[in-house]
């Protein structure tokens, strides 16, 4: 039975196998980077002001009517009154901004993590030795 040696010429499919991995991997490397400095410019962009944020949550504009019933427009003042001063301490929209900010980032989270695990699947191929 014959052995290979290790100057036996090689399989064409074995190199092509090679080949394509080592171009599959710089490819999966250079798509998981761009998803990363991708990711991290639009945040520095929506961070600083240069983008707006995106609206995920928005606050819901709540008109009363005025009723006739002393018992509801007590309850309607009072509710005014508890409005306006929580408004003072903590403006209507902050809430939701921080919402915002946080879905935000968690989303940006996942994008980086993401961009990751395909640069890492890159380099997974382009580390694997040739069987030839």
């Amino acid at each position: 039975m014959p052995t290979r040696s290790r100057t036996a010429p090689h399989s064409l499919n074995e190199v092509k196998n090679y080949m394509v991995n080592k171009i599959l991997g710089y490819l999966l490397i250079l798509i998981g980077l761009a998803i990363i400095f991708t990711t991290l410019f639009g945040s520095y962009k929506v961070f600083t002001g240069g983008l707006p944020l995106p609206e995920i949550f928005k606050v819901a504009e709540k008109n009363g009517s005025p009723s006739g019933n002393q018992k509801q427009d007590l309850q309607a003042q009072m509710e005014q009154t508890i409005r306006e001063q929580i408004g003072n301490i903590l403006p209507v929209d902050s809430l939701t901004k921080l919402l915002n900010l946080i879905s935000f980032s968690i989303l940006a989270g996942i994008l980086i993590f993401g961009g990751g695990q395909v640069a890492g699947i890159g380099i997974k191929l382009i580390s694997t030795r040739a069987n030839f």
